[in-house]
């Protein structure tokens, strides 16, 4: 069973050299984090499905591991999914994620971004975040997007293409 592309079927889609649309959630402590209040020469937004499954917590661990690199390339991350404050404050605590992880739980910008819509898992067929990465400029520019992301080696892939752009 091979990837469908189901972009058509979401809302608004980001595509490269479009400006990413503004939002302001509230992290795992309630503080509000907005996307233009982000000063460093690029950001990373990924979105991702549920707090504490498996995929989800490689993704976020290898984010994790390569934030030193990536912040001294000059980038932010911010990672997006449902689930409450709460939520967010186990995973961050279970993993020890220490970048911003937002929440998101009416799906509202997920939605606005593009990244929310019909998706299938194990037969079934529902609503849900699909797994994307977006790589901004210091405007907000899209450079690059990541589309089914398979969370093993995701994040490196990120770093390589970001040491390439900011070289």
């Amino acid at each position: 069973m091979g990837h469908t592309n189901n972009h058509t079927t979401r809302s608004t889609r980001l595509d490269k050299g479009g400006v990413a649309p503004d939002f302001s959630l509230p992290d795992r402590d309630g503080r509000l984090y907005a996307l233009s209040a982000i000063t460093t020469p690029y950001a990373i937004v990924y979105f991702y499905p549920k707090d504490n499954t498996p995929g989800c917590t490689i993704e976020a661990q290898e984010f994790q591991r390569t934030l030193p690199a990536l912040t001294q390339l000059g980038a932010s991350i911010i990672g997006i999914g449902g689930g409450d404050e709460k939520s967010k404050a186990s995973f961050c605590e279970k993993h020890g994620l220490t970048f911003p992880l937002l929440s998101d739980p009416g799906f509202s910008v997920c939605r606005r971004w593009g990244v929310y819509g019909p998706k299938q898992f194990m037969g079934r067929t529902f609503d849900g975040i699909h797994r994307t990465t977006f790589l901004l400029d210091k405007d907000k520019r899209l450079l690059k997007r990541y589309d089914d992301v398979k969370a093993q080696g995701h994040a490196q892939d990120v770093l390589s293409y970001l040491g390439e752009v900011s070289a």
